[in-house]
């Protein structure tokens, strides 16, 4: 054998050996991270499958979120706008603002980002609790309303000075909608992004399943401690929802006030909906449908849900004898049935 037909066969072992061990890496499964913290007042547990750590670029998009729409953070833009400070919105801010008037035009103002007065007056913002009457109510609901502000060159105008906006019920869905599109973009398949309990969901999980997602149970639990599950979902490729006046609460004279603030009367709602799990494409949209499902109440429900497309719902309810009751739209039956 010749030097020159040595060399050939060498290079070709090289080559199969290489082609193997290409073969080996791609058939090896990058493993499930799993990271998790602190962002706007609330929990976030984010959990994907890489072969590369995505902490630093995650925590980044967070930030930037965070900087934008965060109402704990005073130098936000959400923040200034509420001080009347002069600020032109960034990217982030006007697309949660044009999401949040269209969702105002179809729940008919069921749902209102302008309730922000409101939610101080009674104890669930920044300000001291303090119960207020009707007069005081009512002089507050005259800067509540989503027709009383718009965009304009992108710079928020209000009609009043006094108004303030309140993204509470939609922003937490669209931070998980922010670090779910930088996963896609990254070409990560299989996640789970958790914030505050709103959720995305896509590919499997580490045990290479449909992902299993609980709905709690209503029970009075400001703390977050008791986690009973209602139902469990088998589900993947969806972003999930849920608001309820069994977290965020407080008593006065006996009598139980939730967050979720009427913006037609500036009451909190009290409907006989307990709970609300929405189901959707893009969880800016859950976040909000959940919540303006607790100021409708049931029938409302009920009747805009059916008018909508690609959307599913689990409400738990109180009916007129006292007693937790369930209602869910036809299709929620996919996520109960498979596994």
């Amino acid at each position: 054998m010749n030097r020159k037909t040595r060399n050939s066969i060498l290079w070709v072992a090289l080559l199969l050996i290489a082609s193997i061990w290409i073969i080996v890496q791609h058939q090896k499964k990058a493993p499930y991270r799993n990271i998790n913290g602190f962002v706007f007042g609330t929990v976030y547990n984010i959990t994907y499958q890489s072969n590369d750590s995505l902490q630093l670029d995650i925590e980044d998009e967070l930030r930037k979120f965070d900087a934008s729409l965060s109402m704990f953070n005073d130098t936000s833009v959400i923040s200034k706008i509420n001080q009347n400070k002069p600020v032109v919105v960034d990217s982030l801010f006007e697309h949660c603002f044009k999401r949040s008037m269209e969702i105002s035009q179809m729940t008919k103002g069921d749902f209102d980002v302008t309730v922000c007065p409101l939610v101080n007056a009674w104890g669930f913002g920044f300000k001291s609790k303090k119960f207020p009457n009707k007069k005081q109510i009512d002089s507050l609901l005259q800067y509540v309303g989503y027709q009383k502000v718009k965009l304009v060159n992108h710079r928020l105008i209000k009609s009043n000075p006094n108004i303030m906006l309140d993204f509470s019920a939609i922003a937490k869905g669209y931070a998980v909608d922010v670090v779910s599109y930088f996963l896609d973009k990254r070409g990560i398949r299989n996640y789970m992004v958790d914030i505050g309990g709103e959720v995305v969901i896509r590919g499997k999980n580490p045990q290479n399943k449909l992902w299993r997602i609980g709905i709690n149970k209503p029970i009075d639990d400001s703390l977050s401690v008791n986690q009973e599950i209602d139902k469990v979902m088998n589900i993947s490729n969806k972003a999930i929802a849920t608001s309820g006046n069994y977290r965020n609460f407080y008593y006065y004279k006996g009598k139980k006030y939730s967050h979720e603030i009427n913006p037609h009367n500036g009451f909190p709602a009290l409907t006989d909906v307990l709970s609300s799990t929405v189901i959707t494409s893009d969880c800016m949209s859950a976040d909000a449908f959940a919540t303006a499902i607790m100021v409708m109440g049931l029938k409302k429900s009920q009747s805009f849900l059916r008018r909508l497309q690609n959307v599913d719902a689990y409400i738990i309810y109180r009916d007129e004898k006292g007693k937790n009751q369930i209602y869910y739209s036809p299709g929620m039956n996919k996520y109960f049935n498979n596994k």
